[in-house]
């Protein structure tokens, strides 16, 4: 008899929400794709199993089969869609922030928040300052 093989994340994630395949019936080569970490980030972007994702991940990373017994049993059988949360928050331009953090004399993390409390003339003024023509200060400002 065949088992199941799991191809990726995605597979793995039906498989705790609508599949439920028993673990004796999932081939040994498909726990290489699955990834502890996350399958628990995935499922914690659905309000209703935060709770439960938190109490999983205290289960270690190398216990995966137990984990998948975990998530199998109490999440509900039916289609999930767990959709992933991103950040809103944008990149700073590395260049600018260390133009910054050479004017201000400070670290990077404090040159970021320099870029969130000036305007963009006040940067612009810091970069022409700094000898820093009209060109490359839009460059720097743009991303």
């Amino acid at each position: 008899m065949s088992k199941k093989q799991i191809k990726d994340i995605w597979g793995w994630l039906n498989e705790i929400t609508l599949y439920k395949t028993p673990i004796d019936k999932i081939s040994e080569s498909s726990w290489d794709c699955w990834n502890s970490y996350v399958i628990h980030r995935f499922v914690s972007m659905n309000f209703n199993y935060v709770e439960l994702s938190n109490h999983v991940q205290t289960i270690p990373y190398e216990k995966k089969k137990q984990t998948y017994l975990m998530y199998r049993e109490f999440i509900p059988k039916k289609k999930v869609y767990l959709k992933y949360i991103k950040t809103k928050n944008k990149k700073k331009n590395p260049e600018l922030l260390k133009k910054l953090s050479e004017y201000f004399i400070c670290g990077l993390q404090e040159s970021e928040t320099f870029i969130d409390i000036l305007s963009k003339k006040e940067l612009k003024d810091i970069l022409l300052k700094m000898g820093i023509d009209g060109k490359e200060s839009k460059k720097l400002l743009k991303s």
